[in-house]
């Protein structure tokens, strides 16, 4: 089956997405998790080792400004649904204005990351790296503080993990997710209508102020 960035948005619209068994599968097939992944954007937990990092400033984050370079590093690893037709789709998502992504720089040095897809008020989280410590917690603090500022209403990271836990995700029936996802897809958000935080310290005080 060919897969067209249109169709893989559709895929999205309903509640499904794609993977592959590994890097060199040529084939893809969709996913319904019966148990879904969500972050509560009001609900992101900021430890006080995260907030002393966040508030160190000790690196730089933008948007949208290495997305090929982030969905390569999250594929680099023994193990990955990442395959090539995966990624050639994502890089046409994130041409046409539907995939982003939100990089963490230290010293010059992509070191984490996260990117996903948007539809209405709802990112789908895809997938996040690291390669300091910390810098994969620092990117989805300033990623859940960015989408909360610019209209959104759902985070899905499709699977709960422990270190996703560990940050405030919780897990939901695929029912409560496609209810949630109805009513995000009335909504209209744009991650680019605001500006990425002043610092690290603006991401603290706001996680505190609506947590």
């Amino acid at each position: 089956m060919t897969v067209s960035p249109d169709l893989l948005l559709q895929a999205y619209r309903a509640g499904v997405f794609p993977m592959a068994e590994h890097r060199d599968d040529p084939e893809m097939f969709w996913v319904d998790p019966r148990k879904r992944g969500v972050f509560p954007l009001d609900g992101f937990h900021i430890s006080r080792s995260l907030a002393k990092t966040l508030r160190r400033d000790a690196y730089r984050i933008t948007l949208n400004s290495a997305f090929a370079d982030v969905i390569d590093a999250c594929a680099d690893r023994s193990e990955t649904w990442i395959n090539q037709e995966i990624r050639d789709l994502y890089q046409e998502l994130h041409k046409q204005g539907h995939a982003h992504s939100l990089e963490v720089w230290m010293d010059g040095r992509l070191v984490g990351g996260v990117y996903g897809v948007t539809v209405g008020g709802a990112f789908c989280g895809e997938s996040m790296f690291s390669r300091e410590r910390e810098a994969s917690k620092i990117a989805l603090a300033w990623l859940v503080d960015l989408l909360s500022r610019t209209g959104f209403v759902v985070f899905d990271t499709q699977f709960l993990t422990h270190h996703l836990a560990s940050l405030g995700a919780i897990e939901i029936t695929r029912a409560e997710y496609r209810a949630n996802l109805a009513q995000a897809l009335q909504v209209q958000a744009d991650i680019t209508c605001a500006p990425l935080a002043a610092s690290g310290q603006d991401v603290v005080q706001r996680n505190t102020q609506t947590s």
